[in-house]
């Protein structure tokens, strides 16, 4: 099980202790793999983006105007953390309705 988020983020920390077994790709530094952020575009939709954050408060109208893949592409940070890998399955963020799929 793979965990893509940052270190320093509370959300991802509470996800990492519950899920002992998973494994943390630390997005400032790595990035998403070009398959897995296609992937999860295409199964969480504009979801994926998250809009609440300090990076997409930084952004020009004209940034945030862009295609979401480009801009996730270049502020990875932009994601909503953490994106959950389990095999097949991607999972979004660390609500009740992931913990509870994850924990069965």
């Amino acid at each position: 099980m793979l965990l893509y988020g940052i270190k320093t983020c509370d959300t991802c920390r509470k996800a990492l202790k519950a899920l002992p077994n998973a494994e943390l790709v630390d997005i400032r530094n790595a990035g998403l793999p070009e398959d897995l952020l296609r992937r999860a575009a295409e199964t969480f939709g504009s979801a994926l983006m998250n809009t609440r954050s300090t990076t997409w408060r930084g952004l020009s109208e004209e940034e945030r105007g862009r295609d979401m893949l480009a801009l996730l592409r270049d502020h990875p940070l932009l994601m909503k953390r953490p994106l959950i890998e389990d095999g097949a399955a991607l999972y979004l963020g660390w609500g009740k309705d992931v913990q509870a799929a994850l924990a069965a």
